[in-house]
């Protein structure tokens, strides 16, 4: 007893697989019979038992081929570690559990307004069809902070930072147009160049001068930016559609997000021949190993439903999440 106080230094750097073999040994009754249950060589686990008294400075037990006795230092040490033992057991063996069927609790960071275009209907075949999973919605336009907030999977758009974290693409880039509604064109009229957009109101995402450059490729292949100002401005791309259905203005909007109101005529194209590569919408999640199953299914189910739909009523292609 007093060796092993006195080594408890020692002890805290000891492998805890070789801990954990000494209490299975212990509870077979004999190497040999450890070896049959846990496919491991007898001569294997003799070592490491070896090796965990080498380390504690003290006998834990006396063996032979075939039986074993513990000495009264290995009988303390089997009372204060086996009940530890047993629980990492039991917790790994949960956990694998877990993973053989989807459970648990999935934060997932989004836009504001992400129910304006996700379907709750597809979450509700997806919590029926996984009862033991939980989802927890973290819903706004400022971008999530992944490990601080714990999230699982967030929604982001625009070009991603290199932050090492994984990303799945679910929406493609698609192309940027002008657009504006016909209440602005019949008062304004229509813009022939580029250039005259600098004599137009138009709608720019939120900077206090109220200034944006846009950049656009022509038909011909060739980039040109012109400096646009207007009286209207906001953070996100639904905003912007808002503002031009209301005719504030000419807006430069991801065509997934345009083209229901440009089929019922509340938009109309401006200058067609410009447009500006998009930049999709992605999955981002912290790590692509070891996903808890209930994880991996929520991505399957956004990249079966997202990459099926062809229009995106609001500014998911833009969400800052």
């Amino acid at each position: 007893m007093i060796a092993l106080i006195q080594n408890s230094k020692q002890c805290t750097m000891t492998d805890l697989n070789d801990i954990a073999t000494f209490v299975q040994v212990v509870r077979y009754g004999s190497f040999a019979e450890a070896s049959r249950r846990m496919g491991v060589p007898a001569n294997t686990l003799s070592r490491r038992v070896q090796l965990l008294e080498a380390q504690l400075g003290i006998r834990l037990m006396q063996r032979s081929t075939r039986h074993l006795a513990l000495t009264s230092a290995g009988e303390v040490f089997l009372d204060r570690c086996g009940g530890a033992v047993d629980g990492l057991m039991d917790a790994s063996q949960e956990l694998q559990a877990v993973n053989q069927e989807p459970s648990g609790l999935v934060r997932v960071a989004a836009p504001a307004d992400f129910f304006d275009f996700f379907s709750m209907d597809w979450l509700t075949e997806f919590l029926a069809t996984y009862p033991k999973v939980r989802l927890d919605f973290v819903l706004s336009d400022g971008r999530a902070d992944l490990i601080a907030e714990r999230i699982d999977v967030a929604f982001r758009g625009g070009i991603l930072e290199d932050s090492g974290f994984f990303a799945r693409k679910v929406v493609d880039a698609g192309t940027d147009g002008l657009v504006a509604s016909p209440a602005y064109i019949a008062r304004r009229g229509v813009p022939a160049l580029l250039e005259d957009l600098v004599e137009h109101d138009c709608l720019v995402f939120g900077h206090p001068s109220g200034k944006a450059t846009w950049r656009v490729t022509g038909s011909d292949g060739l980039e040109s930016e012109v400096q646009v100002t207007g009286r209207f401005s906001g953070n996100t791309a639904q905003s912007l559609r808002k503002a031009a259905l209301a005719g504030l203005g000419i807006a430069l909007l991801p065509s997934t997000l345009t083209k229901r109101d440009l089929r019922a005529g509340l938009l109309m194209p401006v200058l067609p021949t410009y447009h500006r590569l998009g930049h999709g919408v992605s999955l981002v999640y912290p790590s692509r190993r070891y996903l808890p199953l209930a994880v991996s299914r929520f991505i399957e189910l956004v990249v079966q439903k997202m990459g099926a739909t062809e229009e995106l009523p609001h500014d998911v292609s833009v969400a800052n999440n």
